[in-house]
């Protein structure tokens, strides 16, 4: 069966069901005898990937691997497979790039910051999925972004990723050539989310579209940068054109990560909550107490949702 296609089963009533495959887009890996995911410490010829990953049905990700550690800890809690103050070991503990945690069917997976990390992070993690065999892969990623008209606080579901000039596209150089690739992420998926917003009623949601930059200073329209070679009007300015176009917040990896999950054909969701009004400043001065909880918020939408999907709520 070709990496990506559908293969049927006969459930217990005897009805056929589809299961969804992870598509790889690279007949080179067919050939190797081993693959070694460098910056997992992990690989296939030194550990068994669909008996550690097989279950594996949803993957959080996000970039700071404290908040994924915590985020394991809260869904284990939520899914009744563990107790407070248990320990969960980083699966990638034998290098420093990436950690990683599992729990039951959820993985969670720290990308650090920017397009680049995210990039290398989500080669690794799409092979992993694949080499496990998994199937019906639901991925999420959960982060804090600026908002732009948005009460701080509010959580954003992308629909689209869009770059600095506005575009749904990634433009990513390979082999010298220009590739544009298409930044859309699953309607239906985030609908479902938005819907487990509605049902939980703690905090603002919007579906909107989330501007993906390479850089957080100049690339987001700062003032407060060591450089900056624009005032504050155009600052506003491309500000407001930005909330015109459909653009709620700002980030730093949505692009890539709705471009790959496309392209292995995986359902994927971003959902991030807004730290900041970026038409009323540029720096974070919400006390350390708020902020903690503002980070929660993602965390708690998502967690709703792996529940409901299980049949937990």
């Amino acid at each position: 069966m070709a990496p990506g296609s559908s293969k049927e089963k006969k459930s217990d009533d005897g009805q056929a069901s589809k299961e969804n495959f992870i598509h790889l887009c690279n007949p080179h890996l067919e050939k190797m005898k081993e693959d070694i995911l460098y910056h997992f410490a992990l690989g296939t010829g030194t550990h068994d990937f669909p008996t550690l990953f097989g279950d594996v049905k949803f993957v959080c990700v996000g970039g700071s691997p404290s908040r994924m550690k915590a985020f394991i800890a809260y869904i284990a809690e939520e899914l009744g497979l563990g107790s407070p103050g248990c320990d969960y070991p980083n699966i990638c503990a034998g290098t420093d790039r990436y950690a990683m945690y599992k729990v039951g069917p959820v993985l969670s997976v720290s990308h650090g910051m920017g397009i680049p990390s995210i990039s290398i992070m989500l080669h690794e993690l799409i092979k992993l999925l694949y080499h496990a065999k998994c199937s019906d892969i639901t991925i999420i990623r959960i982060g804090t972004s600026g908002g732009i008209g948005l009460v701080p606080g509010s959580v954003v579901i992308t629909r689209q990723s869009v770059d600095a000039t506005f575009k749904p596209q990634l433009e990513q150089v390979v082999l010298g050539k220009t590739v544009i690739r298409s930044t859309n992420l699953d309607e239906q998926l985030a609908q479902e989310l938005m819907q487990c917003s509605k049902e939980i009623g703690q905090f603002n949601t919007v579906i909107g579209n989330t501007m993906c930059t390479l850089d957080f200073y100049e690339g987001q329209g700062r003032l407060d940068g060591a450089i900056c070679l624009y005032d504050e009007e155009e600052k506003l300015q491309y500000l407001k054109n930005a909330y015109e176009s459909g653009v709620r917040n700002i980030e730093m990896e949505s692009s890539v990560f709705a471009a790959m999950c496309n392209l292995s054909g995986v359902k994927a969701a971003v959902v991030c909550v807004t730290l900041l009004n970026r038409l009323e400043g540029d720096q974070i001065s919400s006390p350390h107490d708020v902020l903690v909880e503002y980070q929660q918020r993602p965390q708690k939408l998502v967690g709703y949702f792996i529940k409901k999907s299980l049949g937990k709520v």
